[in-house]
């Protein structure tokens, strides 16, 4: 068995992250910042940061990025027990710099170990053993983009969620580069099947041709907790039977986007798994997304535990007056 029972499983592929230290064109940047960047994997750093015990279960290249991403995750205290080392196909990269004022990424992952992930990837007992205990596990739409075999095998998840008892939670993660020539029908399959849904009001638009909840609901039907975040203005929670709860974004001073709505998600879901009411589970995804927002990498520390419970119980009008920045938290 598993030494460690995760409540949460995160499931999908890391690669390495090289950030450019000067704008322009990339030809043009010469020295690069490396870190771990990946939607499951950003996701199962931030809730293990928020005190929830995840795996991060996949595959990696028998490489040392391969080995540097198990490092840095069991350093943010991530279980890492049920990832598979490929001696044959690399860990996937990607590169990231500034020009025009925006962050650019340029991916290498095609044929990465991860990419090879396939239906009896599940039937390996690491893996099960994982889910089988797991209360919650989490994928995205990335995943399901990477490769046909990776997409049967996110079908084939769904079906075990009965037998093994864990909610399935998916973050669309629209990335239309992913999917180009490709039928996004699983997508919309997996989407149906999960039990709790995260989509950015944007990429809604462009995926289901809409970003209105009562319209939206109908297309994922009625199973689904569906979380649409709207960039830096408001989050909601449409619940099945009907209910919706809406929580404004904090002010905050942004130094980079990306892995925000990674953190997010871990922020949602560490709150549904701690029970929180559902007005504090999507504050503590503001909370945990702000921190992002305001660092340079894919992910950060959370904030201080006495400043979260402050913000997470504060009165509507103390939420909206706190700003957060590189320099901290500024409470009214």
């Amino acid at each position: 068995m598993a030494d460690v029972v995760s409540r949460a499983v995160c499931l999908g592929e890391a690669m390495i992250m090289f950030a450019g230290d000067t704008g322009g064109p990339l030809e043009d940047v010469e020295t690069f910042r490396r870190s771990v960047g990946g939607a499951e994997c950003n996701v199962a750093g931030g809730l293990a940061a928020l005190g929830v015990v995840t795996s991060w279960i996949s595959r990696l290249g028998d490489d040392g990025f391969g080995r540097h991403v198990l490092r840095d995750l069991r350093q943010r205290g991530v279980e890492i027990g049920g990832v598979e080392e490929d001696p044959d196909r690399p860990t996937g990269l990607y590169v990231k710099h500034s020009m025009d004022g925006r962050s650019r990424m340029h991916y290498y992952r095609s044929g990465s170990a991860a990419s090879a992930m396939d239906p009896a990837f599940l039937d390996r007992p690491a893996v099960r053993e994982r889910l089988a205990g797991a209360e919650l596990v989490h994928t995205t739409g990335i995943t399901a983009a990477i490769s046909e075999t990776a997409a049967d095998m996110l079908e084939r998840l769904a079906t075990l969620r009965e037998g093994f008892g864990f909610k399935l939670s998916v973050d669309l993660n629209w990335r239309p580069a992913l999917w180009r020539g490709k039928d996004p029908e699983p997508l919309w399959r997996l989407l149906r099947a999960a039990d709790v849904v995260l989509i950015g009001a944007d990429e809604a638009q462009v995926f289901a041709g809409t970003n209105d909840p009562t319209e939206l609901r109908k297309l994922l039907g009625p199973r689904s907790t569906l979380v649409m975040k709207n960039d830096a203005h408001t989050a909601l929670v449409l619940e099945p039977d009907g209910r919706c709860t809406e929580v404004p974004a904090l002010t905050v001073e942004v130094v980079e986007p990306v892995g925000a709505g990674d953190a997010f998600a871990a922020g949602f879901l560490a709150g549904t798994l701690q029970g929180l009411p559902m007005e504090q589970r999507l504050r503590l995804g503001h909370l945990a997304a702000a921190a992002v927002l305001a660092v340079p990498e894919d992910h950060a520390a959370p904030l201080d535990v006495a400043v979260r419970q402050t913000l997470l119980n504060c009165s509507d009008e103390e939420w909206a007056a706190a700003q957060i920045g590189p320099a901290g938290v500024k409470l009214s």
